[in-house]
Formats: C-alpha cells, structure tokens, sequence
C-alpha cells in the first residue's frame, strides 16, 4: 500500500505517520509542500493522496488524474477546499476524516466565556498596567440563550457542554437528533435569531448556507448578540459581520474560521503584506477574537486526523467500507 502525503508537517505529525504507517504497512511517499501544479508529479505511482486545507482545484484534479492517482483524502472534516465537481469528473474519490469532537467544542465554549467576560480588552489593559474596571464588566453563561446551528458530532459535544452551565439552549439542524433533544429545543432559524443571546455555527460550508449569517439575518437578531464560529468562515457574510459590529447589532464576536483563509493560516507571514482587508478590520474591534483555525489543534485530533487519513486509503483500495468517503 502506497499513500503520498502533501503539507508533511516535521513538527507534529510525523510522529504519527511514522507510528501508523509501520503499524499498517504503509509505504509513504512525502513531500512537506502543499500540493501545486508543480510538484504534482511527485505523487506519480501513488495511487492514493492526503493532503491536509489547501486548495485542490480544477486543474490540479485532472494533473492528479493524469498521474493515476485513485482518491484524494483530505486530513479534516471540512472538504470544501476539494473541487468535488472535478473529482467526480475524472472518476476520483474523495474522503475526509473525523476526530474526537472535544477539541472543537472545548475550544468553542473557550471562545464564548472570553467573549461574553470581555477577556480581549482584560488581556490588552493588563499588558500595560491599566488595571481599572469601567468597560469590562462580562456576563454570565447561564444567563444566556443559546442557539447551536448544526447538531453534528461537535454541535452535540458543544449542547452537552452548555447543559452543564444552566442555558437556555435552542438547536437547528436539517435532521435532528433525539440525544439533542435530552438538552435543547430545535427551532426554525427565524425563532433562533429572534430567541438567542448568543449562536455558535457548526456546519459545514456547502452552496445551500453559504453566508448564512448576511445582513438579513443580522437585522433579525437580538441587539448585542454574540456570534461564534469554529466552522467555516464562509457561513458568514464578512462585510455584513463588520456592518454589524459598527451599529453595535451584533456586542462580541469569536471566530476561529474566516473567508477566504485559503494561503494564510499555517504559514509564517509576519512579515509579508496581506491582502485580507476584512480581517486587519475584524481585529480592530475590542469585542472581537480571531485566532488562526485551531479549535481542532490538539494531540489527540492530530493522531485521529493522520491514523483515519490513511485508514480511508487502505479501506478503498480493499474495497471495503469507508465511513470517511465523501464519494
């Protein structure tokens, strides 16, 4: 079995394609790069890719194709970086992975607390000695109505979470769940945005409910809401996001996830100019956290996410099963 990983990451994954690849038999193919048209031939004889959130479009699918390559699978649970439509074209499977669901929904109540306690502008003023009161007075969870849009694996993990600290939760999700039922009420979007105090989105990015969150639906909100994103940057409409928080509709935001990432998380560019006007604005508020896509960055989700990357090839190419495969 052959398997050419792309993004090969020396610092903390290697650990674990060492350990599973022995332990599967695996032989790997390696190149520390994100894919690109330029060293997609390195995966020539290689029937079989993963790669981890950098752009596989159009072309570099049928570069893929070219060489052989069978399946294309991807080391996290968001797939929208893959051009499906391309991979379905030229007959390629595609496959995602799962990771134990605390990772995201830890850092997603985290991301709440900082941001309804104010803990940004806390963190600022300490920095330099001003240790006074007036603006940071927070609130308090229980107080809250929550509203988790998407009951997957995480948002599940996220209500059971936010049981324990007394709120008042609403749910939503094209299926619902009868263990989700245990702790919150499921409710149409309209009920949520007019209900909540506080949403956190756990979906992923499909065309259907991209910019979910636009200026619409913000002005059917409750005014000071809370909005937290640990999914997809897309389900929120940026520009509509920033309109929000300058007419104080929405009072605190955390996102882990923004539009157009794409190039920028992962890397060093502290000293490269970039062009992401909405997030030098985004970082301006004082009621605003952006961190780099990590709600998923611990030990454990880094083993899970490598082990079942290479477990869907090695399912595939036995013909077997794959509660990974995406098609």
């Amino acid at each position: 079995m052959k398997i050419f990983v792309y993004s090969y990451r020396e610092f903390d994954e290697a650990e674990f394609f060492q350990k599973f690849s022995k332990e599967y038999g695996v032989e790997l193919g390696i190149c520390k790069d994100a894919p690109t048209l330029e060293n997609a031939h390195l995966a020539e004889g290689y029937e079989y890719l993963s790669i981890i959130t950098t752009k596989i479009d159009a072309q570099l699918v049928e570069r893929f194709h070219e060489l052989g390559v069978k399946m294309i699978s991807t080391r996290t649970i968001g797939f929208d970086h893959i051009d499906l439509q391309a991979a379905k074209k030229f007959g390629m499977s595609v496959s995602n992975v799962s990771y134990s669901p605390e990772c995201v929904a830890d850092y997603t109540l985290m991301l709440m607390l900082m941001a309804i306690r104010k803990m940004k502008r806390i963190m600022q003023r300490a920095e330099i000695n001003d240790f006074s009161l007036p603006g940071i007075q927070g609130g308090e969870l229980h107080n809250f109505t929550v509203g988790v849009l998407g009951t997957g694996r995480i948002g599940r993990a996220v209500i059971r979470d936010l049981s324990g600290f007394g709120c008042r939760i609403y749910a939503y999700d094209a299926y619902e769940n009868e263990e989700v039922k245990k702790y919150a009420q499921y409710a149409d979007l309209d009920t949520i945005y007019k209900e909540c105090d506080l949403l956190t989105l756990h979906m992923p990015l499909e065309a259907e409910n991209a910019h979910l969150l636009n200026a619409a639906a913000f002005a059917k909100m409750k005014d000071g809401v809370v909005i937290i994103n640990t999914a997809r940057g897309g389900l929120i409409d940026t520009k509509a996001l920033i309109d929000a928080l300058e007419n104080e509709k929405v009072g605190a935001v955390g996102l882990d996830v923004i539009e157009d990432e794409f190039g920028m998380y992962y890397y060093d560019r502290k000293s490269d100019i970039l062009s992401k006007k909405d997030l030098y604005i985004l970082r301006g508020f004082p009621n605003v956290i952006v961190t780099p896509h990590m709600a998923f960055y611990t030990d454990q989700a880094v083993s899970d996410m490598v082990k079942n990357s290479l477990l869907s090839c090695i399912l595939h190419s036995e013909g077997k099963e794959d509660p990974w495969k995406v098609f």
